[in-house]
C-alpha cells in the first residue's frame, strides 16, 4: 500500500475520531442541560491543524485533532468544560465587545468570565473541584454587594489592579482554554452583525426557559441566570435618554434649511428688488427647558462616578443649540437630606461647578427630601416652566408615594443583575459604568 495514502487514511480516521469526541461530548451536555439545546447546535465542527487546542468565531468550532484526543484521555469533563466554554464566549458575545480594550486584559478577562459560569453550574458533566488560585481571584471579584462577576467586570478589575506578570501568567494558565485567534471585533456604533444578533436571541430564549420551564434546575444554574439576566438586559445610550427631555420650540432667528435660493433669486431677477420668497423668521430647535438634577450623595455611591454623570449631562446640554438664551438648571446633592442646592443658568457656570465639584453626604438614601425641594422651589416661583427631574442613584431608597406634576426619570448606576422598582409614575434607566463612558 501506498504509505502516503495510508498516512492520509490515518489521518482522516484521527479526525473523525476527535469529530466524534466533539460530538459526544454535546450530547451529554444535553442530556445534563436541556436549556443548550439551540446553543449547542449552532456551532460546526472543523478540524484546524494550526489552532491550539479549540476555537470558535461564533459559527464553527474549530479543533486541532491531537490536541483534543489529548485532552480526551485526560477525561470526559474535561472536554465537556472546553466545548462549554466556547459555547459560553458566544453567548456573551465575548468574540465581539472587545472594542478599544486592551487585547490581553479582555481576553484573560473573557476566559476568567466563562469558566466562572462554568465552576457555578454544579452538573456532573462539568463539575470539578476548585483550585486555591480559582478560589482566591473569585474571592476578589465576588467582593461588593450582589455583584456579577461578567468580562467587563473582570476586566475593570484587571485595569485597576496592574497585576504583575508574574500573577498575570498564572491566571493565564489556570484559566485559558481556547484559541481566540477567530474573534471578531465590531463597531459599537454600528448594528450587530447577523451571527451576533444570532446569538443575542439564542440567550434571551435561553433565559426565558431556565425562568419558566427549568425551575428544577434553578439551584444549579443560578449563576448562569444571573449572567444571562446582566447580558440580556437592555443597553441604552444616555445621551440620547438626556435628549428626550428637551422640547421643540421657537426662536427668533432665520431658518436657513428651509430658505428655497432657487426662487429667492428668480424673484430678485424678475422683478429687480422684490424677491418670491424669504426666509423664515423662526426656527424650531431642540432645547433644554428648566429641570432638577439630583444626585444621590449615600455611602453606596462611588463619587467618581457622580461627577462622570455630570459630566455627561453637561456635555450634552452645552451642545450646539442646546440651550435658550438663559438657562435654569439646579443640581441637588442629597442623601437622607438636601446637602446642596446650586443654580446654573449659564455654561460657565455650569463648567466652574464641575471644575470645584466636591461630594457632600454620606449618608443614608432617601428620595424624599429631594421631591420636597423642589416643590418648594415651585411654589417661590423658581421655574418659569420644570420640565422634568433626573435623579442619578444606586436604587436603594425611599419613593415618594404620590405622582408628581413633572417628569420624572431614575438612573440607576448597576453592576449586577437585580432590578429596581420605582413608582409607575416614574421613568428608569438602568446603566452601566462603561455604557456612562
Amino acid at each position: 500500500m501506498n504509505p502516503i495514502y495510508e498516512e492520509n487514511v490515518q489521518a482522516l480516521d484521527f479526525i473523525e475520531t476527535a469529530t466524534d469526541i466533539l460530538r459526544n461530548a454535546g450530547n451529554e451536555l444535553y442530556l445534563n442541560m436541556r436549556f443548550l439545546d439551540v446553543a449547542l447546535s449552532s456551532l460546526s465542527f472543523l478540524p484546524d491543524a494550526q489552532i491550539r487546542g479549540t476555537g470558535t468565531d461564533g459559527s464553527v468550532l474549530y479543533f486541532q485533532p491531537d490536541a483534543l484526543v489529548a485532552l480526551f484521555r485526560k477525561g470526559r469533563q474535561a472536554v465537556n468544560r472546553q466545548y462549554l466554554h466556547s459555547i459560553v464566549h458566544c453567548l456573551f458575545s465575548h468574540l465581539w465587545n472587545r472594542g478599544e480594550r486592551d487585547a490581553e486584559y479582555w481576553n484573560l478577562a473573557c476566559d476568567v468570565a466563562a469558566e466562572y459560569v462554568i465552576d457555578g453550574l454544579y452538573v456532573k458533566a462539568v463539575h470539578r473541584p476548585k483550585s486555591s488560585l480559582r478560589r482566591e481571584l473569585y474571592r476578589m471579584l465576588e467582593s461588593g454587594e450582589s455583584a456579577v462577576v461578567t468580562a467587563e467586570r473582570v476586566y475593570r478589575f484587571l485595569c485597576r489592579m496592574h497585576p504583575m506578570q508574574a500573577q498575570l501568567d498564572a491566571w493565564k494558565r489556570e484559566f485559558l482554554a481556547d484559541d481566540h485567534r477567530y474573534w471578531g471585533q465590531e463597531d459599537p456604533k454600528k448594528s450587530p452583525s447577523p451571527q451576533r444578533q444570532r446569538w443575542d436571541d439564542i440567550r434571551d430564549r435561553m433565559q426565558t426557559e431556565l425562568e419558566t420551564f427549568s425551575k428544577e434546575a434553578s439551584d444549579d444554574t443560578r449563576c448562569l441566570e444571573e449572567q444571562l439576566s446582566v447580558a440580556n438586559r437592555k443597553r441604552y445610550d444616555y445621551r440620547e435618554f438626556l435628549r428626550k427631555f428637551s422640547v421643540l420650540k421657537e426662536e427668533m432667528q432665520v431658518d436657513l434649511d428651509s430658505f428655497d435660493y432657487i426662487f429667492y433669486h428668480y424673484g430678485m431677477e424678475l422683478y429687480g428688488n422684490m424677491p418670491l420668497i424669504e426666509p423664515l423668521e423662526t426656527k424650531e430647535v431642540q432645547k433644554i427647558e428648566d429641570f432638577v438634577v439630583v444626585v444621590d450623595t449615600s455611602m453606596s455611591c462611588k463619587g467618581e462616578l457622580i461627577r462622570r454623570f455630570l459630566e455627561e449631562t453637561y456635555s450634552v446640554l452645552s451642545e450646539s443649540e442646546g440651550f435658550f438664551r438663559r438657562i435654569h438648571v439646579h443640581i441637588l446633592q442629597c442623601d437622607d437630606r438636601v446637602q446642596e442646592d446650586v443654580l446654573v443658568t449659564s455654561r460657565e457656570e455650569m463648567q466652574d461647578y464641575l471644575e470645584h465639584f466636591t461630594v457632600r453626604g454620606f449618608g443614608g438614601t432617601d428620595f424624599r427630601p429631594a421631591f420636597a425641594r423642589v416643590q418648594e422651589l415651585l411654589r417661590r416661583r423658581c421655574f418659569t416652566k420644570l420640565r422634568g427631574l433626573i435623579y442619578f442613584t444606586d436604587g436603594y431608597g425611599t419613593f415618594p408615594v404620590k405622582k408628581l406634576p413633572y417628569e420624572t426619570a431614575f438612573v440607576f448606576m448597576k453592576e449586577d443583575y437585580r432590578d429596581v422598582d420605582v413608582p409607575p409614575w416614574a421613568i428608569k434607566l438602568i446603566i452601566g459604568e462603561e455604557e456612562l463612558l
